[in-house]
């Protein structure tokens, strides 16, 4: 997962009044829509996988509805965009089309055990709607107002088995609708490490209670070994990214250099790390905080729209553990 991949967009409404549940998916019921990804298999398949920029644009991204909305931005960025992909990557696209496609369905179930989680854990937060797209092999979900979108292809090619599909695809369930419940509009330039690491360790942390699995069991494994050090580092880099955001939070290139050892970095990390090591620390710094907390669900309401990340970790005690 790239940084871009769980960008948080909007903050739902907060408690609805009375006892009535809150608007949105009914985690009984609800189910993922692959409507666009049928709209996009059509056109692949009768082109023989060689779909035109202008087919692109009107039988699959226009009116392609709020999933595709969502998703075009910064992902699909444009039919010409995702026709070049799709001529350079046919195999992929074929390979999530033809294997992944029709595994969605039964993540249905997936999707309705985490919403299960979520909505015993969060009661008065909306679940928002599911959707799968096709895109431009860049991002594998992504969140909006009511709305998260996931990128079959991405997500496809990260899962050789169908249960390894189905254990991506739960994660990104509980990952990304915690990113439809945070807060576009905080200002973090003072702390833009940290505060990344919370924005995308919290959905981590709580994609863990619900699901009872750790996220990235392999970066888990290996960062368990060294935290003291990867905290260190973390630290090191956290003061370089201070010391080059400007106030309306531009990196200079140094600082750049500093924030990508830690996120934007999926297949692309540092030699000899794991990918995204940003999130797992935002995922300690967050279990730290809700043990140290005497209200856990107060703590984890907190978590998701942190309003001072620097004052949150010296209430976790997480760094204080490592001081010699």
């Amino acid at each position: 997962m790239n940084r871009r991949l769980s960008l948080a967009i909007a903050l739902f409404g907060g408690i609805v009044a009375g006892n009535a549940p809150p608007q949105g998916a009914d985690p009984l019921t609800a189910t993922v829509d692959d409507s666009a990804v049928r709209r996009f298999a059509s056109l692949f398949n009768e082109t023989h996988g060689k779909p035109t920029a202008p087919q692109i644009q009107a039988r699959y991204l226009a009116d392609g509805g709020r999933a595709l909305e969502v998703f075009t931005p910064h992902r699909i960025v444009s039919a010409e965009h995702l026709t070049t992909v799709v001529a350079a990557n046919p195999q992929l696209y074929s390979d999530a089309i033809n294997r992944c496609l029709p595994w969605v369905e039964s993540t249905n179930a997936q999707l309705r055990s985490t919403y299960l989680g979520l909505r015993g854990l969060l009661p008065d937060r909306p679940l928002p709607q599911i959707a799968v797209v096709i895109g431009a092999n860049n991002s594998g979900g992504t969140a909006g107002s009511g709305i998260q979108v996931i990128g079959l292809e991405v997500i496809c090619r990260l899962s050789p088995t169908e249960a390894d599909f189905d254990d991506v695809m739960r994660q990104f369930f509980a990952h990304e609708t915690v990113h439809t419940f945070q807060s576009a509009e905080q200002d973090n330039a003072a702390n833009g490490l940290l505060a990344a690491a919370l924005q995308e360790g919290v959905p981590d942390y709580i994609a863990g209670l619900v699901t009872a699995r750790v996220p990235n069991p392999d970066r888990d494994r290996w960062a368990r070994t060294r935290e003291p050090w990867i905290w260190q580092q973390f630290q090191a880099d956290a003061a370089i990214v201070r010391a080059g955001t400007s106030a309306k939070g531009v990196m200079n290139q140094t600082a750049g250099a500093a924030y990508h050892r830690w996120f934007a970095n999926a297949g692309t990390p540092p030699a000899g790390w794991p990918s995204e090591l940003g999130y797992w620390v935002g995922m300690r710094i967050a279990e730290a905080y809700v043990a140290a907390s005497s209200d856990p669900h107060a703590a984890i309401e907190r978590l998701i729209n942190p309003d001072d990340p620097a004052s949150m970790l010296r209430e976790s005690g997480y760094g204080a553990r490592f001081k010699q």
